[in-house]
């Protein structure tokens, strides 16, 4: 099994990372973050793998193609799996000056960094007739949650763009999956001072996505009760959305957590 994931330093990244290990300990895995430090941490506990680390930001476009074809070289042939993960959260208020760029930096990392990170590798899975391509959204896609514009803007432009890849691909024997987690517990979501149901551990999630992966799902939410609440929300009417959420405790904004960036 060969596999590259982004945002592989902590919380999901990583713990997708231990889990393909534990299925297939003698994989190789492409290790993708901006902490070296930290993808080092992660690579020591997967032993017996064939670990490669790249430290970079996925908004650095160049720094991921030339990070593609060194493991694609490892062995000379594409991965099985790309698992696009890489992602940041902060609460964004429209009309706030400080938050512009907050907006853009989301926007950037969680949908332009998912097109960069897949484009490199498109091209050599197609020529051989196989693999995954899995994205990883999110529920605050389905609807935007106030104080959220930039995070459920960009998660919701990543589940419209995974479906459009999944289209264009078909037939070619690469396969598109699209992933939606709800609340899981990571260090992103440490910082919310808010109640999250049916929160889920890390560890738990990646195996249930890592089966999603193995089946070649085109989407599923994660943990399972999440799915009935996407669903509904799908559903509601725009008058009853507006008044149930009116009120719903916002995210913190970048300027009160203290920065701009909440990695997986």
């Amino acid at each position: 099994m060969k596999v590259f994931v982004t945002g592989a330093s902590s919380g999901i990244g990583e713990a997708l990372a231990r889990e393909c290990h534990r299925r297939y300990p003698a994989s190789t895995i492409g290790l993708v973050a901006r902490r070296a430090d930290e993808l080092g941490r992660v690579a020591a506990t997967l032993s017996g793998a064939s670990v490669q680390c790249y430290p970079l930001d996925v908004t650095d476009r160049s720094a991921l193609a030339r990070a593609a074809a060194a493991f694609m070289a490892v062995d000379g042939a594409p991965p099985d799996a790309v698992i696009a993960n890489a992602g940041i959260s902060a609460g964004t208020v429209t009309g706030e000056a400080a938050d512009a760029a907050v907006f853009r930096r989301i926007l950037d990392v969680n949908v332009t960094g998912m097109f960069d990170t897949f484009a490199p590798f498109v091209p050599a899975m197609r020529a051989r007739g196989a693999g995954r391509l899995v994205g990883i959204a999110s529920v605050a896609g389905i609807r935007g949650l106030p104080g959220a514009g930039g995070y459920s803007a960009s998660k919701a432009a990543a589940i419209a763009y995974l479906e459009s890849l999944r289209v264009e691909l078909r037939g070619s024997g690469v396969r598109v999956v699209t992933i939606a987690p709800g609340y899981i517990r990571t260090p992103m979501t440490e910082r919310n001072h808010y109640p999250m149901p049916f929160l889920t551990d890390a560890d738990a999630f990646a195996r249930r996505a890592l089966d999603a992966i193995a089946r070649g799902d085109s989407y599923v939410v994660i943990p399972w009760p999440m799915h009935a609440v996407a669903l509904g929300l799908r559903v509601l009417p725009n008058w009853l959305f507006d008044r149930l959420f009116a009120r719903a405790p916002r995210k913190r904004r970048a300027v009160d957590a203290g920065g701009n960036d909440a990695g997986r």
